[in-house]
């Protein structure tokens, strides 16, 4: 399905990723004609590591993608999540590059894909466009500290409340989340038990519950009375370099 350069004079008419809805209307006509539309599903493999990276992804909708650091004991930790704020793949890099970590789709649903040569091409005709994808840069790299520091010093069970409510955020303010036990615990870099208590210990204070392959937060306000803040610093972070990317439920739809 290709997406047509005149959809370029209306953000509303174009895909629902919000990267792509902030370039102006001639940095966005430069690459709509090089824009495919997709169906993602769960567990669909992007990259893995030493792929070359040919193709940049922009997840749109509820679709969330996620970066996965192999480790040597044969785990794969979670590093960060991205959703309709932004895109994976040959960002900045000039040439095809090999790619780092494992990226999958975390949550299945609609996805634009661009070619990088096509994006390197685009940019070389416009400082602007240049500049947006280097302040997105910037904002992917702020996630990766803070994703770091978050999880040096802080709590299962605050990782485990940071990491629903993120996830919530992404799926258009819907309280159920679909994320199994297993899911979580890869997102959480523990075993499958250790999650699993930390959810029934949720359970058991009201705050969620679980459906079949999904977590249903029943109170979000005492779900983030649970989780640290380092969901509201990526936020603010975004706020500055790029103003209404970050996923907002209450102004995205």
């Amino acid at each position: 399905m290709e997406l047509q350069g005149n959809q370029a004079a209306n953000v509303a008419d174009r895909p629902f990723n919000n990267l792509l809805r902030r370039l102006n209307s001639a940095d966005y006509a430069l690459l709509a004609p090089h824009l495919s539309a997709d169906e993602a599903k769960p567990g669909d493999l992007l990259y893995n590591p030493g792929d070359n990276v040919q193709t940049v992804h922009f997840p749109c909708g509820p679709t969330l993608v996620s970066y996965l650091v192999p480790n040597e004991d044969g785990r794969d930790v979670e590093t960060i999540l991205i959703g309709r704020e932004g895109a994976v793949g040959g960002i900045v890099s000039h040439g095809f590059l090999p790619a780092f970590t494992r990226i999958i789709v975390k949550f299945g649903g609609p996805v634009v894909r661009l070619s990088v040569t096509k994006l390197e091409a685009a940019k070389a005709g416009s400082i602007s466009l240049r500049n947006i994808f280097a302040r997105y840069a910037d904002c992917m790299m702020a996630q990766m500290f803070q994703s770091t520091a978050c999880n040096a010093i802080h709590s299962i069970e605050q990782r485990t409340a940071k990491w629903i409510i993120s996830a919530m955020e992404r799926a258009d303010g819907n309280n159920t989340v679909p994320l199994t036990h297993e899911q979580l615990a890869t997102l959480l870099g523990v075993g499958r038990s250790y999650a699993s208590r930390v959810i029934q210990t949720f359970k058991a204070q009201g705050v969620l519950d679980t459906r079949r392959g999904a977590i249903l937060v029943r109170n979000p306000d005492a779900l983030r009375l649970h989780a640290c803040l380092c969901n509201e610093a990526v936020k603010t972070h975004f706020e500055e370099v790029l103003r209404g990317v970050y996923p907002d439920p209450d102004k995205d739809n």
